[in-house]
């Protein structure tokens, strides 16, 4: 798959790292020109199986199959918005916690989430897939805690782009795990609150995962 990610920070290298070594092509696409080209020239040591790595801006990128916004919340709407037709059709990776200015709860009413105020926002078309948001950028780098592959939580209402995700997160040598329809991203927005509050008294350094076992 060609994967665009729009946003060149920790998230969007962590997410590009493990998506090239899996062997899928990954561009990425910053407001700051510069930061893409540094994360880009980061990753391409991961790339596998002719797996490219490249940089274009947000007005010129010819969007890939998958399309990860790798931004804070508000800003994944805004641009959604900007795109608008060109996310027709797309697979659009939501990742975004979306935090409340004290970073102590969730800013999103009660009946919602992130991932389902972007399915409002964008193009007619586009498959909004919930995904990435539990795991911590550093861990994607390795795509392991404590010898572990992380499990990354798929929530969304198609089933072909969900699988297109599953895929892409497999290929990475990590563990795809269905949530269920796009209203489940309200509980693992949650989940992730719990985990990101809980740092300090974990003591993990943002270095710990939410994981399944059994």
């Amino acid at each position: 798959m060609n994967v665009t990610i729009i946003g060149a920070g920790n998230m969007g290298r962590g997410i590009g790292t493990r998506a090239v070594a899996g062997g899928h092509s990954v561009t990425f696409v910053d407001a700051n020109p510069e930061t893409a080209e540094k994360t880009a020239a980061d990753v391409k040591a991961s790339a596998k199986n002719g797996a490219k790595v490249s940089t274009a801006s947000l007005g010129d990128a010819q969007l890939g199959d998958v399309v990860v916004l790798a931004v804070w919340y508000g800003t994944n709407i805004e641009i959604a918005k900007q795109l608008g037709t060109k996310l027709a059709g797309k697979v659009v990776v939501d990742i975004a916690n979306p935090l409340n200015s004290t970073y102590d709860g969730l800013a999103t009413a009660p009946d919602s989430s992130s991932a389902e105020d972007l399915a409002k926002a964008v193009a007619p078309g586009a498959k909004v897939i919930k995904a990435f948001n539990t795991t911590f950028a550093g861990t994607l780098l390795t795509g392991l805690v404590a010898g572990q592959p992380l499990d990354v939580f798929i929530a969304g209402d198609d089933a072909d782009a969900k699988s297109k995700v599953s895929q892409l997160v497999a290929d990475g040598g990590m563990r795809a795990i269905d949530a269920g329809p796009l209203h489940r991203a309200r509980q693992i927005e949650g989940m992730q609150l719990l985990h990101i509050v809980t740092q300090g008294m974990l003591g993990t350094n943002w270095g710990s995962a939410v994981k399944v076992l059994g």
